[in-house]
């Protein structure tokens, strides 16, 4: 036992986990965390702009670099602010602590109106986080937060958040920290493991369906053996890219459309092992059987009722699947030769342009290991199955939650984690505008993210859709800034690109220049991405 503040339990046991970065924004209810975080030189304070950015630099953090993102707000509007970034990281299962301010103990739960109360937060951000907890006395403070980091590190990871009043974090109390929590990452049962492997030696034309899941478990290795090893070629979801790096001819890649070749494939393979993916978003054929892996049981037949579950870690469960099929039988015979067929009927068929165009031109000026944030924009959209991803945790979307304004800031805390890749977010300008501010955090903490941003004066997707399909656009034109002068003020350096295809060439000086710059790419209006689905209007709204 020990006697300290609230703050200083809390800081010391952050550390004791591997906390060595807090993304946040000062604010009354929390300083007796700050002054503890001033007192702890080991861990790395980044304060943010607005507390939205909070959560996504946290997100950012933990995505690409495999750790914990840990995010500090004030409670009631600072952590609703926060939950957009918390709904990314939900929709990802991505493992973010947030650490969010309560007010004054005595007076929880009852309404009064006092500054910065919501009644009840926690029931606010119940539908973006794993696991919710309060604590009201110093003593209870290093269990809490070790139950958190339970919670992060086991099952699906999720957000989690912790809360606590000011007097708890400025009081002092007898405090006794604990050993950093471990959790053990379990592989599936092996009466699982060995019918999975059973069927898999059994199935003459198997495929491997990779999602997030392999990224986060650090699954790699052990899927690209199970794939050579079955000659199966690997299609990825958004999340999942990067599992198996695009220069293998094991990867089919990500390209999914209603009429594609990669789902055309999928449909006919009599046996799909799905690895970490929710399979909320492809089809297979009735006979088709699935063998999913996932850590979190709920997920197991949730798309498809015909399916043998694993629920258990990928990795480990992949390297325990990977020795019953040795075992069972040698290796397969090359398959290669078909595999590479099917990548040049996939590659023939992606040439909408300017998407394409201006996608290979950003490619050929990034290095490989360039971690790429895809935004919610036409270029971001297209860049699922066109950018090639050579290495885990090198692309990150918003997943299904979609947000506009994730990029930069995601970006930014994707920077703060390895600082020694290049990073770059593709961003439309409405999106953009959404966190633009959190120029002045990458000058001031010198997070060197390039920021790509293409400009059609609009929310092009938006507009284009009401244009064609419901009788003429409103409320999507945009009035914006000059970029170049937005940039300046906010002591970035910027360029802006006389054609779209430029690109490359500019990010490639930018990722040279090692510090922040805004690249501005205007374009027009864009025609529908061939990956969407045509949403059918009225036949009022038809010209």
């Amino acid at each position: 036992m020990a006697r300290m503040t609230g703050g200083e339990a809390l800081v010391a046991s952050l550390y004791r986990e591997g906390v060595r970065v807090v993304f946040g924004l000062p604010g009354v209810q929390l300083y007796g965390v700050l002054a503890a975080l001033r007192d702890e030189p080991r861990i790395r304070f980044i304060t943010t702009r607005h507390e939205q950015a909070t959560s996504y630099m946290a997100d950012g953090y933990a995505r690409a670099g495999g750790d914990i993102g840990t995010a500090l707000v004030v409670p009631g509007p600072g952590l609703l602010n926060a939950a957009a970034g918390l709904s990314t990281a939900y929709s990802a299962s991505s493992p973010v602590l947030m650490l969010s301010g309560q007010i004054p103990r005595e007076q929880i739960g009852k309404n009064i109106g006092l500054l910065h109360e919501v009644n009840d937060q926690q029931d606010c951000i119940a539908p973006v986080t794993k696991w919710r907890r309060r604590v009201l006395q110093v003593p209870d403070i290093p269990a809490a937060v070790r139950e958190a980091f339970v919670q992060l590190r086991s099952g699906r990871p999720r957000p989690v958040e912790l809360e606590m009043p000011p007097e708890t974090m400025e009081e002092e109390g007898e405090a006794e920290l604990l050993a950093p929590a471990v959790v053990a990452r379990a592989a599936a049962s092996a009466a699982d493991i060995s019918r999975a492997a059973e069927i898999l030696l059994a199935a003459k034309s198997p495929i491997i369906y990779a999602g997030g899941g392999v990224n986060l478990s650090g699954a790699h290795e052990g899927l690209h053996a199970v794939a050579e090893y079955l000659q199966a070629g690997v299609a990825c979801t958004a999340e999942g890219k990067g599992a198996v790096s695009d220069h293998s001819d094991l990867s089919l890649g990500a390209a999914f459309w209603r009429e594609s070749p990669l789902r055309a494939a999928i449909h006919a393979a009599d046996v799909v092992l799905a690895v970490g993916s929710r399979l909320a978003l492809v089809t297979f054929a009735p006979e088709t059987r699935i063998i999913q892996i996932d850590a979190d049981p709920e997920e197991i037949g949730r798309s498809h009722k015909t399916t043998l579950g694993l629920v258990g870690d990928a990795r480990a469960t992949l390297e325990a699947l990977l020795e019953k099929l040795r075992a069972g039988a040698p290796a397969r015979a090359s398959r290669k030769a078909e595999r590479e067929s099917l990548r040049a009927e996939i590659a023939a068929q992606i040439t909408q342009e300017p998407q394409v165009g201006i996608l290979r031109s950003l490619r050929a000026g990034c290095p490989e290991d360039t971690i790429l944030v895809a935004g919610m924009t036409q270029i971001g959209y297209y860049s699922r199955p066109v950018w090639p991803t050579y290495g885990p945790r090198t692309y990150l979307s918003s997943s299904y939650s979609g947000n506009l304004g994730y990029e930069y800031p995601v970006a930014l805390g994707a920077k703060v984690a390895r600082p020694g890749s290049p990073v770059v977010a593709v961003i439309g300008d409405g999106g953009f505008l959404y966190n633009a501010q959190e120029m002045a955090t990458a000058v001031q903490h010198q997070i060197n993210v390039v920021a790509v941003v293409f400009n059609d004066q609009a929310y092009g997707n938006v507009a284009r859709d009401l244009d064609e399909d419901w009788g003429g656009q409103y409320g999507a034109a945009l009035h914006n800034p000059d970029f170049m002068k937005l940039s300046e003020a906010f002591g970035l350096h910027g360029m802006r690109a006389k054609v779209p295809t430029d690109v490359g060439r500019l990010v490639g000086l930018a990722i040279a220049m090692d510090r922040p710059v805004l690249i501005e790419v205007p374009v027009g209006r864009m025609s529908r991405p061939v990956l969407f689905a045509q949403r059918k209007a009225p036949s009022k709204y038809k010209r």
